[in-house]
C-alpha cells in the first residue's frame, strides 16, 4: 500500500472511530499485513490452526476453501489437492 494510500486510510480510521491517529495507524498496518500474506502462506497458517482444534483433513480442505473463498482478495481457487501440496510439498 502507498504510503498517500495509507496515510489516508489511517485519516479515514481515526476520523470515523475516535481512535488517536497513532493507534489508527497501527490497526491499519495490522489490517494490511493480515491480508498482505499469501493464499500459500494462508493455507499453511490455517492448516496448523485447524489441526490443533483436532480437525482432520478431510474437514480442513472445506474449511480452507470456503475461507479462500470469502477473503477480501480473492485467491485463485484450489482444488483439494493443491491445498495439500501448499501444506505438504
Amino acid at each position: 500500500m502507498s504510503e498517500d494510500g495509507a496515510g489516508d486510510l489511517v485519516r479515514h480510521v481515526s476520523a470515523t472511530t475516535g481512535l488517536p491517529p497513532s493507534t489508527a495507524a497501527r490497526v491499519v498496518a495490522d489490517v494490511v499485513a493480515y491480508f498482505g500474506e499469501s493464499a500459500e502462506d494462508y493455507v499453511r497458517r490455517r492448516h496448523s490452526e485447524l489441526q490443533r482444534q483436532q480437525l482432520r483433513n478431510a474437514e480442513i480442505w472445506g474449511v480452507l476453501a470456503a475461507e479462500l473463498r470469502r477473503r477480501p482478495v480473492a485467491a485463485p481457487a484450489f482444488s483439494e489437492r493443491q491445498l495439500r501440496r501448499i501444506v505438504y510439498g
